[in-house]
């Protein structure tokens, strides 16, 4: 059985390694983090680098010592990075290579009603994305002389029972009632349909989820439809990926959506949006999705429930009061540093 990573964490002085990264990564993290210290100032900041930037003056996007820091901490809080538009040689993702080495195996991306003009209410769902395998692992090779594409999708009975019981005992725990399993294994019989029948041997151990399962078209259609009709969804890697973004659109924007991957003792949050080089240096990016990832964070990893709703009501109480940065509202905006300052005030 795969450990509950909130239950191997308990942790009397807690180290995050932060990594701004690059774009407005380097202005909604030191506002998460100014945010954090108001309800956990016991949490040991270790700033790290990791980027585009860091690529370009020493040759590696994720420096070792950024690796091992993250390791050592167990906890990191990652901005958001800028990519090339082209090949180079020697850059690879830094994110991408974090979750793989740190194996953070499970993502997850709620999406809930917020007091904004682009939410939708009765909206309330979280989207769990097995994180480490499916097409994301990367073997692709052409044939006929690039005339062809080929990719491999893999799909592990390991992988998805860890993800599997990692969802269901997060339901347990948060007092969710449903999960819904999504797939394709009219048409992937063995690799989606090893998927599913593992997710179902693992919900027979909690009879008391409703489990109910969708192909993936059908589940894209009713997130479109009636996205109520979700309270968890569990879904292999390249599914989870669209279906969160897409989930995301209700919740009032991407903006707005926070993430947080969980591993064995291992933990990395992390808003959802783009370093949005357009605005970066600006001071009017929005903070909400890295400030709700700390929630997150202190929610499900270091069991600070208080900490956590703490935040969340006080982002709730900053967008009801109409505090919106140019994103959600162009017109009589604030800056960055007025939200993050409204949302500090507000905590209680």
């Amino acid at each position: 059985m795969c450990p509950d990573p909130a239950m191997n964490s308990v942790v009397t002085s807690p180290e995050l390694c932060v990594i701004e990264g690059d774009g407005i990564g380097r202005e909604v993290i030191p506002a998460a983090i100014e945010v954090l210290m108001k309800v956990a100032p016991d949490v040991v900041i270790r700033p790290m680098p990791a980027g585009w930037a860091v690529f370009q003056e020493r040759g590696t996007s994720l420096p070792e010592e950024t690796i091992q820091m993250a390791r050592d901490c167990k906890a990191v809080l990652f901005g958001a990075v800028s990519s090339p538009a082209y090949p180079v040689e020697g850059y690879f993702s830094p994110i991408v290579r974090l979750r793989r080495t740190l194996r953070a195996f499970a993502n997850l991306r709620p999406a809930q009603h917020l007091p904004v003009p682009t939410s939708r209410e009765g909206v309330d769902m979280l989207v769990v994305r097995e994180n480490t395998e499916d097409l994301y692992i990367g073997h692709e090779h052409t044939e006929n002389d690039g005339q062809t594409g080929i990719a491999e999708k893999v799909i592990t009975r390991d992988a998805t029972e860890r993800v599997s019981r990692l969802t269901y005992s997060l339901a347990q725990r948060i007092g969710r009632k449903k999960i819904t399993i999504v797939h394709k294994a009219n048409v992937l019989s063995q690799s989606d349909g090893l998927f599913r029948r593992v997710a179902l041997e693992v919900s027979a151990f909690y009879p008391e989820i409703i489990t109910d399962e969708l192909y993936v078209d059908t589940a894209a259609y009713w997130m479109v439809k009636d996205p109520s009709r979700f309270d968890i969804i569990l879904t292999p890697n390249l599914y989870g990926d669209i279906l969160s973004d897409m989930a995301a659109a209700w919740g009032g924007g991407l903006g707005l959506a926070p993430s947080l991957s969980l591993g064995d003792g291992i933990a990395i949050a992390e808003p959802v949006h783009g370093s949005a080089p357009d605005i970066a240096g600006k001071g009017i990016a929005n903070p909400t999705a890295a400030i709700l990832s700390v929630a997150m964070l202190l929610r499900h990893y270091w069991s600070r429930i208080e900490a956590a709703d703490r935040i969340e009501r006080a982002v709730r109480q900053t967008l009801a009061e109409g505090d919106y940065t140019a994103d959600i509202y162009s017109q009589d905006s604030i800056s960055t540093a007025q939200f993050t300052a409204q949302i500090c005030a507000n905590l209680v």
